[in-house]
């Protein structure tokens, strides 16, 4: 597949060089990689050379690289009615938000749409906060919540510190067992104490202050850290003890990433509010929003809730989630990340950890794994920067898009990812791991 003007590489790379800013990067020494075109768990540029793409690009492909169904959807919508304003009623903005509380808990009838992740969370703080009188918001060091004003300074990781211009934010330690904070030796343990921990810092807070505990449910650019028994449920209680909006962003694990279509599923929780974005609808169109429940949603049916987006409800992304979600359903797509997971990869990369002394530990879900490479097993000593940039390198020169962060490779396919290609990634991470 061809783009319809005549390109290299090479002059598309000239091109994003000349005019394009690149987020997250220093400019000058950027060589970013082409990629023109794409299906299923495949993706290639403009010379022929054919990827395998288990980065899901951003952690958000769950339906694959050009899904004819999501294409077609969006087409139609295209044809309909390609923009309106969020003040009107329309009917592919009401069938998407019929299609995502199907999939929500018992008791949230509502959606509020958003451009992407972090103005879903953005809003969902504004949600909390109005609702009960608070300010303060309490989210962990190891998270990522997006990069605007409130979203950033919510984050755990470096990326908050140069942004730290939003008001009412506190940090706690979650669990992470692998590297403990509370000197735990079991997923039991750790619950304990990181739930002492994060009561221990309600109560230092005040909890009169808080308005929010937001948390990712699986933890994704942190480490993929599924959380041990109990700790969400443990969240709830002391969130309803102390009178707090509990956050649940789903934005990366949700909709398939896990094996379910919402990762919360999958733990004995319900929260007060939901977001949501990218795997919605694989990201095909910029789209996000807050599934609200009930209760917090009543409060806004006299009071004027005072957030809105030009693109809310976005026609266009309204019908990529209706072509995603339709499509998901029919062709068994999350119980095919949920099998895949259990049955091939989670079983795959074990065996990659019992071969490769590199390995330090193996974690994740469905099609959200991470393997954690340490220098030393007994220390758990982190390898260096140096070594995950060979491992990149390493990987991308054997036709596999990989995510890596940190001291972790995130083993993240689409959803429709097949036994046949698990196997071959399998093959180049093993052969990849050889090397150190």
């Amino acid at each position: 597949m061809k783009n319809r003007t005549a390109t290299s590489n090479e002059s598309i790379v000239a091109l994003d060089r000349a005019h394009v800013f690149h987020s997250w990067s220093a400019q000058g020494s950027l060589k970013p990689l082409v990629i023109t075109g794409g299906s299923g768990s495949r993706a290639w540029d403009d010379e022929g050379r054919t990827y395998l793409d288990f980065s899901s690009q951003l952690i958000n492909l769950n339906i694959g690289h050009q899904h004819p169904a999501v294409i077609a959807a969006i087409a139609e919508q295209a044809a309909t009615l390609a923009t309106v304003a969020p003040s009107t009623a329309n009917l592919a903005r009401g069938q998407a938000a019929e299609r995502i509380v199907a999939r929500a808990p018992e008791g949230f009838n509502r959606i509020f749409f958003t451009n992407g992740g972090a103005d879903a969370n953005e809003n969902a703080i504004r949600m909390a906060r109005l609702h009960t009188g608070r300010d303060t918001v309490l989210s962990t060091y190891r998270s990522y919540h997006g990069n605007t004003g409130a979203a950033i300074v919510a984050t755990g990781d470096w990326r908050r510190m140069p942004n730290q211009y939003a008001r009412g934010h506190v940090h706690f330690w979650g669990p992470y067992l692998y590297r403990s904070e509370f000197w735990a030796t079991s997923p039991e343990q750790e619950s304990e104490r990181a739930l002492r921990h994060l009561e221990r810092t309600i109560q230092g807070e005040g909890a009169q202050t808080i308005a929010a505990v937001l948390l990712e449910t699986v933890p994704g650019t942190a480490g993929i850290l599924p959380p041990p028994p109990g700790y969400l449920a443990g969240v709830r209680e002391l969130c309803d003890r102390y009178g707090i909006v509990l956050i649940l962003d789903e934005v990366m694990a949700g909709f398939g990433r896990t094996g379910r279509w919402l990762a919360l599923d999958g733990y004995d929780v319900v929260p007060d509010l939901i977001t949501f974005a990218k795997g919605v609808n694989s990201g095909y169109v910029p789209v996000g929003g807050v599934i609200i429940s009930d209760p917090i949603a009543a409060d806004f049916d006299e009071q004027v809730f005072p957030g809105g987006l030009t693109y809310s409800g976005h026609p266009l992304a309204m019908g990529s989630i209706i072509g995603a979600l339709d499509a998901m359903e029919r062709e068994g797509i999350v119980d095919n990340a949920a099998r895949i997971g259990a049955d091939v990869l989670g079983p795959g990369l074990c065996a990659l950890a019992d071969k490769h002394p590199i390995i330090g530990e193996v974690r994740g879900e469905g099609v959200f794994w991470a393997l954690e490479l340490v220098s030393d097993r007994e220390t758990r000593e982190p390898v260096s920067a140096a070594v995950m940039g060979q491992v990149k390198s390493e990987l991308v020169s054997r036709n596999l898009l990989t995510i890596t962060q940190d001291n972790r490779i995130h083993v993240v396919p689409p959803c429709v990812v097949t036994d046949s290609e698990v196997a071959e990634a399998l093959a180049i991470y093993d052969e990849v791991l050889e090397l150190f």
